[in-house]
Protein backbone atom coordinates (compact mmCIF):
# COMPACT_ATOMS: atom_id res chain seq x y z
CA UNK A 1 0.00 0.00 0.00
CA UNK A 2 1.19 2.93 -0.83
CA UNK A 3 -0.01 6.67 0.61
CA UNK A 4 0.46 9.69 -0.60
CA UNK A 5 1.17 13.19 1.35
CA UNK A 6 0.64 15.75 -0.93
CA UNK A 7 2.97 18.75 -0.43
CA UNK A 8 0.25 21.41 -0.08
CA UNK A 9 -1.01 19.41 2.46
CA UNK A 10 1.48 19.76 4.52
CA UNK A 11 1.48 22.39 7.48
CA UNK A 12 2.93 25.14 6.78
CA UNK A 13 4.66 28.45 8.62
CA UNK A 14 5.28 31.25 7.06
CA UNK A 15 7.64 34.16 9.80
CA UNK A 16 9.13 36.36 7.05
CA UNK A 17 12.55 35.01 7.43
CA UNK A 18 11.78 31.18 7.25
CA UNK A 19 9.41 29.63 4.59
CA UNK A 20 8.86 26.29 6.39
CA UNK A 21 6.47 23.01 5.19
CA UNK A 22 6.32 20.43 7.89
CA UNK A 23 4.92 16.73 7.12
CA UNK A 24 4.29 15.58 10.26
CA UNK A 25 3.17 17.48 13.24
CA UNK A 26 5.58 20.06 14.25
CA UNK A 27 5.89 23.55 16.56
CA UNK A 28 2.03 25.21 16.29
CA UNK A 29 0.95 22.63 13.77
CA UNK A 30 -0.78 19.37 15.22
CA UNK A 31 -2.54 16.77 13.04
CA UNK A 32 -3.09 13.47 14.97
CA UNK A 33 -3.51 12.00 11.79
CA UNK A 34 0.09 12.90 10.62
CA UNK A 35 2.65 12.51 14.14
CA UNK A 36 4.97 10.61 12.15
CA UNK A 37 5.72 6.91 10.24
CA UNK A 38 7.24 4.19 11.97
CA UNK A 39 10.95 6.19 13.80
CA UNK A 40 10.66 9.11 11.72
CA UNK A 41 9.38 11.56 13.41
CA UNK A 42 9.87 14.88 11.48
CA UNK A 43 10.67 16.14 7.80
CA UNK A 44 10.69 19.94 7.66
CA UNK A 45 11.52 21.64 4.10
CA UNK A 46 12.70 25.30 5.31
CA UNK A 47 13.90 27.78 3.42
CA UNK A 48 15.81 30.76 5.24
CA UNK A 49 16.44 34.46 4.23
CA UNK A 50 19.73 35.55 3.83
CA UNK A 51 21.95 35.95 7.21
CA UNK A 52 19.15 34.88 9.37
CA UNK A 53 18.54 31.18 11.16
CA UNK A 54 17.38 29.53 14.35
CA UNK A 55 18.95 30.92 17.58
CA UNK A 56 20.83 28.73 20.08
CA UNK A 57 17.94 26.10 21.22
CA UNK A 58 17.87 22.69 22.96
CA UNK A 59 17.22 19.32 21.63
CA UNK A 60 17.33 15.78 23.32
CA UNK A 61 16.97 11.72 22.71
CA UNK A 62 16.71 12.63 19.01
CA UNK A 63 18.64 12.03 15.87
CA UNK A 64 18.35 15.38 13.38
CA UNK A 65 19.85 14.89 9.80
CA UNK A 66 20.13 17.93 8.33
CA UNK A 67 20.03 17.55 4.15
CA UNK A 68 20.68 21.08 2.19
CA UNK A 69 19.29 21.24 -1.58
CA UNK A 70 20.66 25.04 -2.11
CA UNK A 71 22.87 27.36 -0.39
CA UNK A 72 25.41 26.63 2.81
CA UNK A 73 23.76 26.22 6.31
CA UNK A 74 25.90 27.62 9.38
CA UNK A 75 25.85 24.94 12.61
CA UNK A 76 27.61 25.73 16.03
CA UNK A 77 26.87 23.12 18.99
CA UNK A 78 27.38 23.15 22.84
CA UNK A 79 29.87 20.53 21.70
CA UNK A 80 32.04 23.09 20.15
CA UNK A 81 31.41 21.93 16.56
CA UNK A 82 31.08 24.86 14.08
CA UNK A 83 30.32 24.01 10.36
CA UNK A 84 28.90 24.53 7.19
CA UNK A 85 26.63 22.35 5.36
CA UNK A 86 26.43 22.88 1.89
CA UNK A 87 24.51 20.71 -1.27
CA UNK A 88 26.08 16.92 -1.30
CA UNK A 89 27.01 17.09 2.26
CA UNK A 90 24.81 15.40 4.85
CA UNK A 91 25.30 16.30 8.76
CA UNK A 92 24.08 14.16 11.31
CA UNK A 93 23.56 15.06 15.46
CA UNK A 94 22.83 12.88 18.16
CA UNK A 95 20.84 14.87 20.75
CA UNK A 96 20.93 12.48 23.32
CA UNK A 97 21.55 13.36 26.92
CA UNK A 98 21.13 17.14 25.87
CA UNK A 99 22.56 19.47 23.38
CA UNK A 100 22.19 22.97 22.62
CA UNK A 101 23.31 24.26 18.78
CA UNK A 102 22.32 26.80 16.22
CA UNK A 103 21.67 27.33 12.79
CA UNK A 104 21.66 30.80 10.70
CA UNK A 105 21.96 30.96 6.77
CA UNK A 106 25.36 31.21 6.13
CA UNK A 107 25.21 33.57 2.97
CA UNK A 108 24.32 37.20 3.43
CA UNK A 109 22.77 37.08 0.07
CA UNK A 110 21.42 33.74 -0.97
CA UNK A 111 18.71 32.02 0.47
CA UNK A 112 19.16 28.34 2.09
CA UNK A 113 16.75 25.25 0.96
CA UNK A 114 16.89 22.37 2.73
CA UNK A 115 15.64 19.45 4.98
CA UNK A 116 15.49 18.77 8.16
CA UNK A 117 15.21 15.13 9.25
CA UNK A 118 14.02 14.17 12.85
CA UNK A 119 14.30 10.26 13.74
CA UNK A 120 13.35 8.55 17.13
CA UNK A 121 16.32 6.70 18.50
CA UNK A 122 16.21 3.22 19.62
CA UNK A 123 18.09 3.80 22.90
CA UNK A 124 17.85 7.13 25.22
CA UNK A 125 20.26 9.16 27.40
CA UNK A 126 23.45 8.74 25.09
CA UNK A 127 26.50 10.98 24.85
CA UNK A 128 25.99 13.39 22.46
CA UNK A 129 27.64 13.45 19.25
CA UNK A 130 27.97 15.45 15.68
CA UNK A 131 28.90 14.25 12.41
CA UNK A 132 28.96 15.78 8.61
CA UNK A 133 30.30 13.91 5.88
CA UNK A 134 30.26 13.97 1.58
CA UNK A 135 28.05 12.53 -0.35
CA UNK A 136 28.03 12.04 -4.16
CA UNK A 137 24.95 10.99 -6.06
CA UNK A 138 25.15 9.19 -9.23
CA UNK A 139 22.02 8.01 -10.14
CA UNK A 140 22.03 5.07 -7.74
CA UNK A 141 20.64 4.92 -4.00
CA UNK A 142 22.92 6.60 -1.60
CA UNK A 143 23.41 4.97 1.48
CA UNK A 144 23.67 8.35 3.40
CA UNK A 145 22.46 7.13 7.28
CA UNK A 146 22.61 3.56 8.95
CA UNK A 147 23.11 2.11 12.28
CA UNK A 148 26.79 0.76 11.56
CA UNK A 149 27.58 3.72 9.21
CA UNK A 150 28.63 1.49 6.78
CA UNK A 151 29.32 2.52 3.15
CA UNK A 152 30.69 5.64 4.70
CA UNK A 153 27.34 7.03 5.85
CA UNK A 154 26.24 9.08 9.02
CA UNK A 155 25.73 6.67 11.95
CA UNK A 156 22.19 6.64 13.56
CA UNK A 157 20.94 5.22 17.01
CA UNK A 158 17.93 3.39 15.08
CA UNK A 159 17.37 0.05 12.89
CA UNK A 160 16.58 2.64 10.19
CA UNK A 161 18.66 3.27 6.91
CA UNK A 162 18.40 6.71 4.67
CA UNK A 163 19.18 6.62 1.16
CA UNK A 164 19.92 9.39 -1.53
CA UNK A 165 19.17 9.47 -5.15
CA UNK A 166 19.05 11.84 -8.16
CA UNK A 167 17.18 10.18 -10.60
CA UNK A 168 17.92 11.48 -14.34
CA UNK A 169 15.45 10.07 -16.35
CA UNK A 170 16.59 6.53 -15.06
CA UNK A 171 15.31 3.53 -12.62
CA UNK A 172 16.61 2.12 -9.81
CA UNK A 173 15.08 -0.50 -6.95
CA UNK A 174 14.70 -1.06 -3.40
CA UNK A 175 13.91 -3.81 -1.45
CA UNK A 176 12.18 -4.15 2.02
CA UNK A 177 12.47 -7.07 4.26
CA UNK A 178 9.39 -8.59 5.59
CA UNK A 179 7.71 -6.04 8.38
CA UNK A 180 9.69 -3.16 6.95
CA UNK A 181 7.99 0.05 5.91
CA UNK A 182 9.47 2.82 3.85
CA UNK A 183 8.61 6.67 3.16
CA UNK A 184 9.90 8.25 0.53
CA UNK A 185 10.14 12.19 -0.11
CA UNK A 186 10.35 13.84 -3.10
CA UNK A 187 13.22 16.48 -2.80
CA UNK A 188 12.84 18.43 -6.37
CA UNK A 189 11.10 17.26 -9.59
CA UNK A 190 8.91 14.59 -10.20
CA UNK A 191 9.28 10.90 -9.38
CA UNK A 192 7.47 7.41 -9.32
CA UNK A 193 7.76 4.77 -6.87
CA UNK A 194 5.83 1.39 -8.17
CA UNK A 195 3.57 3.60 -10.75
CA UNK A 196 2.81 6.46 -8.36
CA UNK A 197 3.72 9.74 -9.53
CA UNK A 198 4.90 12.24 -6.45
CA UNK A 199 6.18 16.34 -7.27
CA UNK A 200 8.42 17.85 -5.33
CA UNK A 201 7.30 18.10 -1.64
CA UNK A 202 5.43 15.05 -1.74
CA UNK A 203 6.01 11.54 0.47
CA UNK A 204 4.48 8.31 0.58
CA UNK A 205 3.83 6.44 3.54
CA UNK A 206 4.92 3.02 2.00
CA UNK A 207 3.46 -0.51 3.69
CA UNK A 208 2.83 -4.13 2.44
CA UNK A 209 5.41 -3.85 -0.39
CA UNK A 210 8.62 -5.43 -0.96
CA UNK A 211 10.20 -4.31 -4.20
CA UNK A 212 10.59 -1.08 -4.66
CA UNK A 213 10.70 0.58 -7.85
CA UNK A 214 11.72 4.20 -8.19
CA UNK A 215 12.05 6.61 -11.44
CA UNK A 216 12.19 9.96 -13.05
CA UNK A 217 11.08 10.66 -16.72
CA UNK A 218 13.32 14.01 -15.55
CA UNK A 219 15.59 14.94 -13.17
CA UNK A 220 14.75 14.53 -9.75
CA UNK A 221 16.12 13.91 -5.90
CA UNK A 222 14.47 12.02 -3.48
CA UNK A 223 15.12 10.82 -0.33
CA UNK A 224 13.98 7.10 0.97
CA UNK A 225 13.89 5.76 4.00
CA UNK A 226 13.63 1.84 5.08
CA UNK A 227 12.06 1.75 8.53
CA UNK A 228 11.43 -0.96 11.33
Amino acid sequence: MIQVRKAKDRGHANHGWLDSWHSFSFADYHDPRHMGFSALRVINEDRVTPGEGFPTHPHRDMEIITYVLEGALEHKDSLGTGSVIRPGEVQRMSAGQGIRHSEFNHSKNEPVHFLQIWILPNVQGVKPSYEQKRIELDGGLRLVASPDGRDSSVTIHQDARVYAARLNGGEVSHTLAPGRRAWLQVARGTAMVNGTTLQAGDGAGIEGETALRLAADGSAEVLLFDLP
